[in-house]
């Protein structure tokens, strides 16, 4: 198998050949092409068997009918999952009028039927969705409540409570009118299939969504992602991901220190900072503990 090598400045260096039998670490981040019909998990488990390494992440649950950019960590970069901020992600979709499901796209059962609507604009009626939004998740979704996820209930032939959440729809443009399909840029946390379920009901139809792809995530876009089945995976260095946490003055620091866990004093504003070392690789995160005394948050080495 073949895998890139990064230099200290972060640039993609040569590319070698490893043997198949051979073991090594991968550190770092991959963004994948997630394939329609695989779940998350899937992914991560192809992952797992094709580099020989237990340690791998998502960013973000990509459902199985979705395809696009699903941000996978690697090795130790996967130690940086609690520090990643929710970012903001994009979407094409496409809705299907005429029938609603029960998990509100195209793989689930029809559960309603009505005839079709078409008179209205759909970037008219997209438009009224933009902004903060009260959004209902879907009864097929991890979401808790009471510590049972909704489709736990769902499973169980038992009422699935009616649970919201608030996110963003910050733009939307119709890309085809006729096939309903759409991009639209949201929140961490948006339900496309939700929207689209909402959006059918606006315009007196019910509708589920009929295709979903996933254009950007995590600050990567679909033309960084690469497809699963590559013979060879460009790997981002574990900074990429780690960019909005400042970084901690060098010159403050013994990086012994860190590399032991101790605590350290610096003096700055913020609260949380990134460790470096003299090559600039992330070393740790430390959070403020008390004045300008800092605990490690998490180790990277």
């Amino acid at each position: 198998m073949l895998l890139p090598l990064w230099d200290k400045t972060g640039k993609m260096g040569t590319v070698i050949a490893m043997k198949e039998t051979q073991t090594a670490s991968l550190d770092g981040i991959l963004v994948i092409d997630k394939p329609a019909g695989m779940t998350s998990h899937d992914v991560i488990a192809t992952l797992r068997r094709k580099y020989r390494q237990k340690k791998f992440g998502h960013t973000g649950t990509l459902d199985p009918d979705a395809s696009g950019v699903l941000v996978i960590l690697a090795g130790k970069a996967a130690k940086c999952l609690q520090f990643l901020p929710d970012t903001d992600k994009e979407y094409i979709a496409e809705l299907a009028l005429g029938s609603e499901t029960d998990t509100d796209d195209a793989s689930g059962t029809v559960v309603r039927t009505a005839p079709v609507n078409r008179d209205f604009s759909l970037d008219q009626e997209l438009k009224k969705f933009e902004g903060p939004l009260h959004q209902q998740v879907p009864t097929t979704s991890a979401k808790k409540i009471a510590g049972r996820k909704l489709m736990d209930y769902q499973r169980k032939g038992q009422e699935v409570p009616a649970v919201y959440t608030d996110v963003t729809i910050y733009d939307t443009e119709v890309l085809d009118e006729d096939d309903l399909r759409f991009r639209v840029s949201c929140s961490s946390g948006t339900y496309i299939r939700a929207l689209c379920r909402d959006l059918a009901r606006a315009t007196g139809n019910c509708g589920h969504m009929k295709s979903l792809r996933r254009t950007r995530a995590g600050g990567f876009t679909l033309e960084q992602a690469e497809p699963l089945d590559a013979d060879c995976h460009t790997i981002h260095p574990i900074e990429r991901v780690l960019e909005t946490i400042p970084a901690a003055d060098s010159a403050q620091v013994d990086l012994s220190d860190i590399r032991n866990g101790r605590h350290i004093r610096l003096n700055t504003p913020d609260d949380r900072v990134l460790v470096l070392d003299s090559d600039g690789h992330a070393l740790a995160v430390y959070d403020r503990d008390h004045g300008d005394v800092f605990a490690c948050a998490r180790g990277l080495w």
